[in-house]
């Protein structure tokens, strides 16, 4: 049986438990409940907090996980990223009071106020700045002005919350993040930990991309082909219609309208979109 890890709650664990669902895993019903148990995919998941999943799984108790790429990094067990997940994206930058330090090269000597300090001991390492890192759970941005520290280091989206403490950012990001499936260092081939990768690529194709319907006349088809080459080829059947063909082909969701415009020019009629749940490429 696989063991997976999960987090339990907050929206890292409703979007890894949709993407789950969408891989056709059973998920649990009831946010109390801790262990849910596939038996139809002889899988077993357990809800954990989302900062110990990467110590569980570097640690072989669970076979695999979903955490973060910042929380795996932070936690420094030997735990490795297998696939990124395309969710849960946060950005990573240091601030600090807009006359005080403006450039990473400045932190040697300073003191870093983060809840990830795993993560920016590791980062200042990379640079070779030795500063003082101080652990906090939360709310580091009013670090600087009770004096607890001189520079923060946390996840930034606009920045609002920042300038409303009178801090700026500097420097390139630490970190950019977002959720990952992860397994411990050196972990031998799990036959079903494979297939619960497949699955999950499956379902991040399946969010990129969509299926295109369209007919064109058979003159067109290498112009129109062109247009929408597929992943590997575009499938071609032929019409009753004489001299038109019906073609499929994977595009991309984003791309879909401009494709869709360009092909009606050229001469392509009945053109479809269908959405992709699943596949297996």
């Amino acid at each position: 049986m696989l063991r997976v890890a999960v987090p339990n709650k907050g929206a890292l664990a409703d979007s890894a438990a949709q993407m789950l669902r969408e891989a056709g895993y059973r998920q649990r019903t009831d946010t109390k409940d801790l262990v849910c148990r596939d038996q139809a995919n002889d899988i077993e998941f357990f809800y954990l907090r989302p900062k110990d999943i990467a110590t569980y799984v570097g640690s072989g108790d669970l076979d695999v996980g979903i955490t973060g790429r910042d929380l795996l990094i932070d936690s420094g067990a030997p735990a490795e990223e297998v696939v990124d997940l395309n969710f849960g994206r946060a950005t990573f930058r240091f601030a600090a009071r807009p006359d005080d330090v403006d450039d990473v090269r400045e932190l040697g000597g300073h003191r870093i106020a983060t809840a990830y300090p795993g993560l920016v001991e590791r980062h200042l390492a990379e640079l070779g700045v030795k500063a003082d890192v101080i652990r906090l759970d939360g709310a580091v941005e009013n670090a600087i002005r009770l004096g607890v520290a001189d520079v923060v280091a946390d996840v930034v989206e606009t920045g609002a919350t920042l300038r409303q403490a009178g801090l700026v950012v500097f420097g390139e990001p630490l970190l950019q993040s977002s959720a990952v499936l992860v397994r411990r260092t050196g972990a031998p081939p799990h036959p079903q930990a494979e297939q619960l990768l497949r699955r999950l690529h499956g379902v991040l194709v399946a969010r990129r991309y969509v299926m295109l319907a369209y007919d064109v006349p058979a003159g067109l088809l290498d112009r129109a082909s062109s247009l929408t080459p597929g992943i590997e080829s575009p499938t071609v059947s032929p019409l009753h219609r004489e001299g038109w063909v019906a073609v499929q082909a994977m595009v991309l969701r984003d791309d879909v309208h401009q494709i869709m415009d360009e092909l009606y020019e050229l001469g392509a009629r009945a053109i479809l979109v269908t959405n992709l749940h699943a596949c297996r490429l």
